[in-house]
């Protein structure tokens, strides 16, 4: 037979079955390159910072959680009063909002109570349901906007602005004392300064 042709280059019909382990030396698989496995991780958002736990503790209701101010729940914040019509009152509280946080506080520090109208912000987030609005308060993250008639559902916070907007004489002469237990450290009060000082003098 011709056993002088050893050119078994691609014509893989000769039946000599010695080359055969031969086929395996040509490795034509050097291309390990396209592996697109490891793409997705450069695309990590970051929701760290979100969770504003850092000032969920200071919640007064519980005597003591931290241990250093036992007494939190049993002191008498400051009262500030500041004159403004029923029709102004909404501004005035406003205006003592934005100057707290320039001031320092943290804007879930802050809780701003309406007795007549209800703030735009709480009137637009309540259109979304009282679910999601209530969950705003939970997080503390933010001022936080409410009627005054609903004072007794939110939680306490350092300072409360209570704007008295409106209502009616004992609907606020109700609600005053209410905000003044939800204040830890200030009750910011706007409204008509005869009204607002006969009510605390006798209800508190």
């Amino acid at each position: 037979m011709p056993p002088e042709e050893p050119q078994i280059h691609e014509s893989a019909q000769g039946p000599a079955t010695t080359p055969a382990p031969s086929r395996t030396a040509p490795t034509p698989r050097p291309v390990p390159g396209p592996r697109p496995a490891a793409v997705p991780r450069p695309g990590r958002p970051g929701p760290r910072p979100a969770p504003p736990a850092q000032r969920t503790p200071q919640q007064p209701a519980k005597p003591g959680p931290a241990a250093t101010t036992p007494s939190v729940s049993t002191q008498v914040p400051q009262v500030q009063l500041i004159p403004a019509s029923a029709e102004g009152a909404l501004d005035a509280a406003e205006e003592a909002v934005d100057l707290l946080l320039d001031t320092g506080r943290a804007p879930g520090d802050v809780l701003v109570l309406t007795a007549g109208e209800l703030h735009p912000w709480a009137a637009h987030e309540l259109s979304f349901g009282e679910a999601a609005y209530w969950a705003q308060h939970d997080a503390r993250d933010d001022v936080f906007y409410a009627d005054a008639a609903q004072a007794e559902r939110a939680a306490a916070r350092p300072v409360v602005v209570f704007a008295v907007n409106g209502g009616e004489p004992a609907d606020v002469a109700r609600s005053l004392p209410v905000a003044l237990g939800r204040a830890t450290a200030l009750l910011v009060v706007c409204g008509d300064a005869q009204q607002i000082n006969s009510v605390l003098g006798a209800g508190v």
